[in-house]
């Protein structure tokens, strides 16, 4: 009788996950399809593309001008090391800056300390283009417009509530024992805080950072507002500009060719840091 009444709940058990599995799989084809045909489309040449169906496969020899064509000819290279500059500069103030208020907040309270958290947090809820306007007049009245550097300055200060966020509750789980015996052992809050509280919370930095690689390094809005010079271009903006070039001269070969290239240091970090960027979501969502 007992076996009879585990049979459907076991049969319904098989059902959901192979019902998982294939949304899963739905989901992964998604995923992939546009990076496969990235790869396929990037190898071949403008005859290939007019005269072959677009699924084809390019043909050998494969067209390797494509990525000298768009990193020179295009200026990939200009907007690549833009990209480069902007996303690990922002990343690291952003990290720096978020840790340490993270910690005050979460090791030293203080009146009005949950306020600025909270005020943190509320900042998630506001839609960034909501402020383009008076964060476009402001860096104009302070001659940061078009540069490099008020690009890492909004970058950096729209990424702080999020690492707030998450690494306050990798802080607030550590024993303060910590802090005493570092204390007795003479070592300054400073020592405590680079020593022992930022090893720990590595899990936590690793994937705030890559968050923040992420969001930096593919925003648009922001770096089409600010910056109007050619030469201060991000990897985004001087796709998009290509985008509008490339259709009217039928050059989809080296389209594709930036595509991939802008998407490979991503693709790279993630990973590397897979692993961690999952233990650090879980022990944060714990937490």
């Amino acid at each position: 009788m007992e076996s009879m009444q585990q049979y459907p709940r076991k049969r319904s058990y098989m059902m959901v996950r192979a019902l998982m599995y294939a949304l899963l799989g739905i989901w992964t084809v998604l995923v992939i399809y546009p990076l496969l045909w990235s790869i396929l489309g990037s190898f071949k040449t403008n005859q290939q593309f007019l005269l072959n169906a677009p699924w084809s496969l390019p043909e050998w020899p494969f067209e390797w001008a494509n990525f000298t064509t768009v990193w020179n000819n295009y200026h990939l290279g200009t907007y690549f090391m833009n990209s480069l500059i902007v996303t690990v500069v922002s990343t690291v103030l952003a990290l720096l800056l978020s840790s340490t208020t993270s910690y005050i907040i979460a090791r030293f309270p203080f009146r009005g300390s949950m306020a600025l958290y909270n005020l943190y947090l509320s900042s998630m809820m506001i839609p960034l283009i909501l402020g383009l306007i008076p964060l476009f007049f402001l860096l104009s009245n302070l001659h940061l417009d078009n540069s490099l550097l008020g690009l890492i300055l909004v970058y950096t200060v729209t990424n702080l509530p999020f690492g707030v966020f998450v690494l306050v509750g990798f802080f607030r789980s550590m024993p303060k024992e910590l802090d005493e015996a570092a204390s007795i052992d003479g070592s300054s809050h400073y020592g405590v805080f680079f020593r022992i509280m930022l090893p720990l919370a590595k899990p936590g930095l690793i994937s705030v950072g890559m968050m923040n690689v992420l969001n930096i390094w593919n925003e648009y809005i922001i770096g089409t507002v600010l910056v109007n010079d050619p030469e201060k271009y991000t990897i985004p903006v001087g796709i998009a500009i290509m985008q509008a070039e490339m259709q009217y001269r039928t050059e989809w070969g080296p389209l594709f060719a930036g595509l991939l290239l802008s998407i490979i240091p991503v693709l790279i970090l993630y990973m590397i840091f897979q692993k961690q960027i999952t233990s650090g979501m879980m022990a944060g969502a714990i937490k």
